[in-house]
C-alpha cells in the first residue's frame, strides 16, 4: 500500500475566514499524521481573501481560487508521481478543485463525495457567492469558466463518475433555488437512503460503482458536516442530524483497496476546543449570529463567557432562536 502523505491546504477563498482554516493545524497537533501512518508533506499557503463579490462571475475570489487550485494541483501531483497517497486537509470545499485538477491531468478518476450538502448551487442562487456551496457543480463543469474549466480540462470529473453520499440538504437546496443534482447522471445516495440501506451497505455500493477498469481510481472528498452534530458540531453551517459515529466507522470499513489517493477536509466542522452548551431544547454549541440579505444565515464563535440567543430575523416571528453559552 502506498505511503500516506498529509498536505495542508488551509484556504478559505470559497467561504470566509471563520475557523476552518485552522483545521489542518488542529488535526496535526492532535496526532492525525501518526494515527494514519502518514508523513507531513508540507503546506500550500492560502492566498489573500477578498470579501467583495466579483461582478462578472458572481463568485468571491474566482481568480484566486483558480490560482490556488493550480498550486494545490502541483503539490498534490508531486505526491502522486512519487507513488504516495495524499491526504489533503483544508480549508473549505473549494480546495477539491485543486486535487481533482491534479488527477484530471493524469487520467480518468471518479469522486466519492461525502458531504451533508450537495454543493451544487449556481452563482445566481448562492446568496454570498461562495464557491464552497458550488464545488461539486464546478468540478463537473457547471459554472463560470474561470473555475469550472481549469486549464481547459473541465469538467474535472464526469457526472457518471461521481457518487454523492450522505447529503441531507435537499429541501433547503430546492428552497433557495439550487440547480438539481437529481437531474444529472450523478449518483445520489442521500442520508435517508443511507439510513434505510445501512451505512456499510450504502458505502459498499458507492465504492463498487466507482471501481472498475474504465477508471484509474477515485478520490474521496470528506466534509465533516456529513457527520451528526453530536459527533462533530459545526463551526459555520448548522444542519439536521447526520451520520453517527458507529455508522460512520462501519461505512469506512467498507472502502476496499485499491482506491485513488484520498482527501479529508472540512468546511463546516473543526476539532478545535468546543465550548460546552447546556442540554435542553433549543441550545446549540457556541454560535454567533450573522445575517445575510438572502434570508440564509450562519453562526460563528461568540466571545467566551457569554450567554446569547440568535434573534435572526429580528423583524419576524419564528426566527432561528438558537441559544448558546460559552466557557
Amino acid at each position: 500500500m502506498a505511503r500516506r502523505a498529509v498536505l495542508e491546504a488551509p484556504s478559505v477563498l470559497g467561504l470566509f475566514p471563520g475557523g476552518v482554516e485552522r483545521l489542518p493545524e488542529a488535526l496535526l497537533d492532535a496526532g492525525l499524521a501518526d494515527a494514519v501512518g502518514a508523513r507531513r508533506a508540507g503546506r500550500v499557503p492560502p492566498l489573500a481573501y477578498d470579501p467583495v463579490r466579483d461582478p462578472a462571475s458572481g463568485l468571491l475570489n474566482p481568480t484566486a481560487i483558480r490560482a490556488y487550485a493550480r498550486s494545490l494541483a502541483e503539490a498534490t501531483g508531486r505526491l502522486l508521481d512519487a507513488g504516495e497517497q495524499p491526504v489533503v486537509l483544508g480549508g473549505d470545499c473549494s480546495i477539491q478543485l485543486g486535487t481533482l485538477l491534479a488527477l484530471r491531468r493524469r487520467g480518468r478518476f471518479g469522486l466519492l463525495f461525502l458531504d451533508g450538502h450537495a454543493d451544487f448551487y449556481q452563482p445566481e442562487a448562492e446568496p454570498d457567492g461562495q464557491a464552497a456551496s458550488m464545488d461539486l457543480a464546478l468540478a463537473t463543469g457547471r459554472g463560470p469558466a474561470v473555475v469550472a474549466d481549469l486549464d481547459g480540462l473541465g469538467p474535472l470529473v464526469r457526472d457518471g463518475d461521481v457518487v454523492a453520499l450522505g447529503r441531507r440538504d435537499a429541501e433547503e437546496a430546492d428552497r433557495y433555488g439550487s440547480q438539481r443534482i437529481e437531474d444529472t447522471a450523478i449518483t445520489v445516495i442521500d442520508l435517508p437512503a443511507v439510513q434505510a440501506e445501512g451505512a456499510e451497505a450504502a458505502a459498499r455500493r458507492a465504492v463498487d460503482q466507482l471501481t472498475g477498469p474504465e477508471r484509474d481510481g477515485f478520490w474521496v472528498h470528506l466534509d465533516c458536516d456529513v457527520l451528526d452534530d453530536a459527533v462533530m458540531p459545526p463551526s459555520t453551517t448548522a444542519s439536521r442530524a447526520g451520520w453517527g459515529g458507529t455508522s460512520w466507522r462501519r461505512s469506512c470499513r467498507s472502502r476496499s483497496p485499491p482506491v485513488a489517493p484520498w482527501a479529508s477536509r472540512s468546511r463546516s466542522s473543526t476539532p478545535t476546543s468546543m465550548p460546552a452548551a447546556p442540554s435542553g431544547a433549543g441550545w446549540s454549541p457556541a454560535w454567533e449570529p450573522v445575517s445575510a440579505d438572502s434570508g440564509r444565515h450562519r453562526h460563528r464563535w461568540p466571545s467566551r463567557g457569554t450567554l446569547a440567543r440568535c434573534t435572526w430575523p429580528s423583524s419576524t416571528s419564528g426566527g432561528c432562536g438558537r441559544r448558546w453559552r460559552t466557557r
